[in-house]
């Protein structure tokens, strides 16, 4: 029994919930999977999973079996990445996982650009607004948007976003611009939401405006559809500051009440620390830090 190959096949298992799922995520007929657990088992002297119908439980020892196996699993990997020469110069993969509209503006230029300074790297970019976890999903480096929860990741600020209130030129010609959040309810708005709708905003605090009702003329439930009702005149639109900037940039839309507007967002880089960084990741992280800096201090707001 190769034990390593007996090992992977067994955390494929318990990560898929099942022997099923072990063979479609390895290719491995049913019946090899099958008997790949049952001869570690049996190496073991011990059961590791009861198999029930639905899924598969861990006995207490193969809790604890399978929690020491991450472990050496994971320290084999940084062995074999040392021993391919990942630590000695930036070269491999690299996966990167961003929000959506953020990753199209501001780190997709910045991966173009670090992969024309490193040939020798290649990069998954993954963006989605959900958030993916960074070892499940065996992600190098994540920018993430808001107050991080305490998860043991490191984690680099490389700025802040901030909420803003906006209309178009125009709009603001026709209708005047609210000089209170309150005067919103006189105003058209538009409103980010999906299923769920949005009937208030919220300003900051200590300046006499807190939760404002507002009417929104059009619901919808994406950045770029939010930012052209707002362009086209429809009426006054809440959005994150690096979403309206092109927008601004372009004279499309004027940004209001900015002395209403709430705290600063702050915007990290984040990963999960691994003992020795490769290098490949090093370089990425050095890369990208100044210029997210210095694209994130000229947003409007």
């Amino acid at each position: 029994m190769d034990r390593f190959d007996a090992i992977r096949t067994l955390l494929a298992a318990i990560d898929g919930g099942s022997l099923s799922a072990a063979s479609r995520a390895l290719g491995m007929p049913l019946p090899t999977v099958s008997r790949k657990v049952s001869e570690l088992e049996a190496h073991l002297g011990t059961q590791i999973v009861v198999r029930t119908s639905r899924k598969l439980v861990l006995t207490d020892a193969g809790e604890a079996f399978v929690a020491a196996a991450r472990r050496i699993m994971a320290e084999l990997e940084e062995a074999e990445r040392a021993a391919s020469g990942e630590y000695r110069a930036p070269r491999g993969e690299l996966l990167i996982t961003a929000p959506i509209l953020f990753g199209k503006l501001h780190i997709l230029p910045i991966v173009l650009e670090f992969l024309g300074a490193y040939p020798e790297v290649d990069v998954r970019l993954i963006l989605s607004d959900s958030v993916v976890d960074l070892v499940d999903n065996h992600v190098d480096v994540a920018a993430r948007l808001g107050r991080l929860p305490d998860s043991g990741l490191v984690a680099l600020r490389v700025g802040t976003v901030r909420w803003i209130s906006c209309a178009s030129p125009h709009y603001l010609a026709e209708r005047g611009t609210p000089a209170t959040p309150d005067e919103l309810a006189s105003h058209d708005c538009i409103a980010f939401e999906g299923l769920q709708t949005a009937r208030s905003w919220t300003f900051a605090p200590g300046v006499g405006a807190g939760p404002v009702t507002i009417r929104p003329r059009l619901g919808v439930n994406t950045a770029d559809g939010l930012i052209e009702a707002a362009s086209a005149g429809l009426g006054v639109a809440r959005m994150m500051s690096y979403q309206a900037a092109p927008a601004i940039r372009d004279r499309r839309l004027v940004t209001i009440l900015d002395d209403y507007a709430p705290e600063p967002i702050p915007v990290h880089l984040v990963h999960t620390g691994p003992p020795l960084l490769p290098l490949k990741l090093r370089a990425f992280l050095d890369f990208a830090a100044p210029r997210l800096k210095a694209a994130l201090a000229g947003l409007p707001g």
